[in-house]
């Protein structure tokens, strides 16, 4: 896919630098953005180059939410359809279900989910609706001083998108979830961090490059093969409802790895050497995915 709104640039050390650039717009999010997220999330999941994503803003915004200036439905949904929870349940899901009903957000957060590389924020600006919800399924989020969050939803009389409702209490408990949600109001940078949203508040010029290293200091000398199975473990495993759940997908991960990058990471420590890791993520051991995938 050739982007438009978005750059995809990958440095020296594996990190892929993932832009939002619509910067006369204040990176406002489109359809047009959110299929381009999807596969940049996908095709830096099988992308052995990319190591780790971090993902800013061009310009002084993250992204305002979404672009609410098009024609027609301004979320881009089908408004002729009368569609049920069992018409998202069904799979394969109908195409006219897949674009028309299911929302843009929530495609892109579920792309989020199921990436195999860690995701690390740059939170450079105002960040509204969906560009606020896009954020929850990173595993870091650092802001600029600047930075401001608003989950705006209720002031248009719609509800959350991107999967935020499972995200957010998560991250920063239900009581605080629902007053963000209720209230519909910004919160500055330091109010988030305090909530736990955010990991650090910086100033604007140190942002991007302290985002860049801590992607860089999460996947130095690591097997590629084994943060991705971290990831979608501790993501997945979380929510189970028994620790044996949890217990099965840790016993099958540790044999495939044992078997595989544990061996030359075992060699590497008896012989005091850097390890030399030969996994890729674009073949990863049989049993994975062990959960439904958004594909």
């Amino acid at each position: 896919m050739n982007y438009e709104t978005l750059t995809y640039d990958v440095d020296a050390d594996g990190v892929l630098l993932l832009t939002l650039n619509r910067p006369d717009n204040l990176n406002a999010f489109t359809v047009r953005m959110a299929d381009e997220l999807v596969d940049a999330y996908r095709r830096a999941s099988t992308d052995d180059a990319v190591r780790a994503v971090v993902v800013t803003g061009a310009g002084r915004a993250f992204c305002a939410g979404m672009d609410l200036s098009v024609g027609g439905n301004v979320f881009g949904l089908d408004e002729s359809l009368t569609p049920t929870l069992a018409d998202l349940q069904e799979r394969p899901v109908r195409p006219e279900i897949e674009r028309g009903v299911r929302d843009t957000g929530g495609r892109v957060a579920l792309a989020m989910y199921d990436c195999l590389k860690p995701i690390v924020g740059a939170i450079n600006g105002a960040a509204v609706g969906v560009g606020a919800t896009m954020t929850l399924p990173m595993d870091f989020r650092l802001v600029s001083e600047r930075a401001r969050f608003a989950f705006a939803f209720g002031r248009l009389g719609i509800t959350p998108d991107a999967c935020c409702t499972w995200f957010l209490p998560r991250i920063v408990g239900h009581e605080r979830t629902l007053e963000w949600l209720y209230r519909a109001d910004f919160v500055d940078a330091e109010t988030a961090r305090e909530a736990g949203l955010v990991r650090t508040v910086l100033p604007a010029e140190d942002l991007l490059p302290a985002a860049l290293e801590l992607a860089r200091q999460l996947v130095a000398g690591r097997s590629a093969v084994s943060m991705a199975l971290i990831r979608q473990m501790v993501l997945a495993n979380a929510a189970q409802p028994h620790p044996r759940a949890a217990h099965d997908v840790e016993s099958l991960a540790m044999f495939y790895t044992s078997i595989a990058d544990g061996k030359e990471g075992v060699a590497a420590f008896l012989e005091k050497r850097d390890a030399a890791f030969g996994g890729r993520t674009s073949a990863m051991p049989p049993f994975y995915p062990w959960q439904p995938r958004d594909d």
